[in-house]
């Protein structure tokens, strides 16, 4: 099965704790161009978390956005600094005996005092947190290939349909290519006879012209090189897999024998021909860019 390099992928997870996501698409791309935009908490996971994608992604330029959400109350806890609690009552003890005033602290005045009582974050778990992350990655990625597997089904069917009108050319400069050598020898015939009037034309002169024609004009090696390069590509695509710069390779093959024929062409329906088999190879080069 072959796969389009175009897709689309996002899976989210909520949890008690936080809301993860993760969200991917990606276009074309001769190699795979893979850029992860996440949170800076979560950067010591990036090699790890490119290693799982290449295990399902070959080619492509893939652009992969993990979001996260923490709940507010989640992790947060409150401390009591006990130290700078006693700093606190120490120099109000020292400022009330220097200035013979009253001791009128209490427990809620002291608690109001910078740093006393403390918010802080808990971080969570690493682990944990890194197996939550590509459990995500995971069905995002399911998503994303299940759409580039359904536009490679379409692709596959396309190419296919393209391959057969190829075949349908090459079959019509194979049965056309005789047809011009007899010709030929028919227009020599007659336009020496025109030019010796009763003189007895020479058959071995004529063969000869014939032949050197035929040499000129022989396009057989290119029709036979056109059909295994077509043959190349079917087998390419019924095996699947990340086949897209091997097919691309044997479309530029093919569009070289179609002007090797165009250029060689000394008959206008070859010409024609060879013209439909350029625009029908161009129209698969085109499609092949959109394979991994």
């Amino acid at each position: 099965m072959i796969k389009s390099m175009t897709g689309f992928g996002r899976y989210e997870i909520t949890t008690d704790e936080c809301r993860l996501s993760v969200e991917m698409k990606s276009v074309n791309h001769r190699y795979l161009d893979l850029s992860i935009k996440m949170p800076r908490q979560f950067n010591a996971f990036e090699a790890e978390l490119r290693n799982q994608l290449k295990h399902d992604i070959q080619r492509g330029k893939v652009d992969v956005y993990v979001t996260y959400e923490a709940f507010a109350d989640t992790h947060t806890t409150l401390k009591y600094n006990q130290n700078i609690a006693k700093e606190y009552m120490n120099i109000l003890h020292a400022i009330s005996e220097e200035f013979q005033l009253p001791q009128d602290m209490t427990a809620g005045k002291l608690a109001r005092f910078p740093e006393v009582i403390s918010m802080e974050s808990s971080e969570a778990d690493e682990e944990q947190l890194l197996a939550l992350i590509k459990e995500c990655m995971e069905g995002a990625v399911k998503q994303f290939v299940a759409q580039r597997a359904r536009e490679g089904e379409q692709l596959y069917h396309d190419l296919m349909g393209k391959l057969d009108n190829m075949l349908g050319w090459v079959a019509e400069v194979e049965t056309r290519s005789p047809q011009i050598l007899t010709e030929y020898r028919q227009k020599l015939i007659n336009k020496v006879s025109e030019l010796l009037a009763e003189a007895s034309l020479e058959e071995s002169r004529i063969a000869q012209e014939v032949t050197l024609f035929a040499d000129k004009i022989c396009v057989d090696e290119e029709t036979v090189r056109l059909r295994s390069h077509i043959d190349a590509v079917k087998k390419a695509l019924n095996k699947g897999g990340a086949v897209g710069r091997q097919l691309d390779f044997i479309a530029q093959e093919m569009n070289r024998e179609a002007n090797t024929i165009l250029s060689k062409a000394n008959d206008m329906e070859i010409s024609q021909t060879a013209i439909n088999l350029k625009t029908e190879i161009e129209k698969v080069r085109e499609q092949i860019q959109n394979i991994e």
